[in-house]
């Protein structure tokens, strides 16, 4: 057995005063959930900041020589950059925790996040520096993904191990709560700011305040996962080795298989993901006269309908099984493909209708992406399996599609997104047909 890395050498001192406020008392799943909610909301808050940037003030104050179609594309080609560097960031810090703890890895990680989020508020535009603007706004982006491959800190999987048998699709849902609240943190943010200011004072120094937020929100998430990392539970879990970080070369040699599987499972999730949040904001910018401030509103409601299908997802995945909740999640997102291009094209209410029920569709299926087949992982391999298969699925399923839909979509029109929606249904069901085989093969 493995003992746990001691604290006086593995911690840095903001995990000390951590530990000390939590007194060394047993965290509660309560405790674990509210840490785990807590510090994926900092993470899509980050996120959801940079593509609502790309989408209403990168491309014309970054890409001024270049049609707002041609800036938009620019900017989500930068967008892209972050979920390639997070593989390498995975890598890195898991280095990092095996040498000086997880405590280390998560402030350093951490806090280049916030640093490169508020970086990006300092930039000048094209008209000041030229293209130095262009290649700073790439590196923080990079650098803003390569944080994100650090920040991955087990507390996910802590709650899950806890959980009840009849209750995993309940606890798996948890941490995908962050993602509509950071959508909703964000969103609010930057409807608030457009509508009340003047388009020039927006592109000015308007925009720039979120960025500045990001900071302080990853400080209290960065505390609060902490707090956590120091209790009892995390320790001792760290001796039976269900979260101990082993190196990815061994994982891949060992579960490789799992890995592949695991990267495809979410990719219809992982492609509306994108579909409903940074595509159509950018579309309504580029092809209607509606304010983005009153789409940000419609987009906000379709979040809050997100938070409550990740819930009803929960319930669903304890009565019908996680594969079952991801097959019909992924079957439903393929109807609403073939309906996407009706409805972008159906003015004001087609495309509030198509925000609305995506966003409904998305909580129902991402609810359960990420952790359906974190059970395939041997004990082992479950923590640096869980990094990398969520790394490899958000490369596959998301880097590319606002840049791939906006792109296509101006080609061919809309028609794109039903299309690049059914791919990641295809690659669902047939990821999930291949796990179910090979569970029957294992049986035997």
């Amino acid at each position: 057995m493995i003992q746990a890395p001691d604290a006086a050498l593995h911690s840095s001192s903001l995990e000390r005063d951590a530990r000390l406020i939590h007194d060394d008392h047993e965290a509660s799943a309560g405790d674990i959930a509210l840490g785990v909610v807590i510090g994926r909301t900092s993470e899509f808050f980050d996120f959801f900041v940079y593509a609502i940037g790309s989408a209403l003030v990168f491309p014309a104050l970054f890409f001024p020589e270049f049609s707002p179609l041609q800036g938009t594309l620019c900017a989500f080609a930068i967008f892209a950059l972050a979920f390639m560097a997070r593989p390498v960031g995975s890598f890195v810090f898991m280095a990092v925790d095996r040498r000086y703890g997880r405590g280390t890895k998560l402030t350093v990680a951490l806090f280049l996040l916030g640093g490169s989020t508020a970086s990006i508020a300092f930039l000048p535009g094209f008209e000041k520096i030229g293209w130095w603007a262009v290649a700073l706004l790439a590196l923080f982006r990079l650098g803003q993904g390569f944080a994100l491959g650090g920040a991955w800190d087990g507390l996910a999987s802590l709650l899950s191990l806890n959980a009840p048998k009849n209750k995993r699709g309940w606890y798996a849902m948890v941490p995908q709560l962050g993602a509509p609240l950071g959508f909703l943190l964000a969103s609010g943010l930057f409807a608030y700011i457009y509508s009340t200011l003047s388009t020039q004072d927006f592109l000015d120094w308007g925009w720039r305040y979120p960025f500045f937020v990001a900071f302080a929100v990853n400080v209290v998430a960065l505390f609060a996962r902490l707090r956590l990392v120091a209790t009892r539970e995390f320790s001792n879990l760290l001796d039976k080795h269900e979260l101990e970080p082993t190196t990815v070369f061994s994982l891949l040699d060992n579960e490789g298989h799992n890995v592949l599987i695991g990267a495809f499972v979410p990719l219809a999730s992982f492609a509306l993901f994108h579909l409903v949040t940074v595509f159509p904001l950018a579309w309504i910018a580029l092809t209607t006269d509606r304010s983005p401030a009153d789409f940000m509103v419609v987009q906000m409601i379709g979040a809050g309908l997100c938070l409550v299908s990740v819930v009803v997802s929960g319930l669903l995945a304890d009565r019908i099984g996680r594969r079952s909740q991801l097959a019909t999640g992924a079957v439903l997102i393929g109807l609403f493909a073939l309906a996407s291009p009706f409805l972008l094209n159906g003015g004001r209410h087609g495309e509030t209708i198509f925000v609305l029920v995506g966003f409904t569709l998305l909580g129902l299926s991402f609810g359960q992406a990420s952790g359906a087949l974190a059970s395939n992982f041997s004990r082992r391999f479950r923590y640096t399996g869980a990094a990398i298969t969520s790394d490899i699925a958000w490369l596959l399923g998301a880097a590319f599609a606002p840049l791939v839909a906006l792109s296509l979509s101006d080609l061919i029109g809309p028609a794109a997104v039903g299309a690049y929606l059914l791919s990641g249904v295809a690659c669902t069901l047939g990821a999930l047909r291949l796990n179910r085989r090979q569970l029957e093969i294992q049986d035997r």
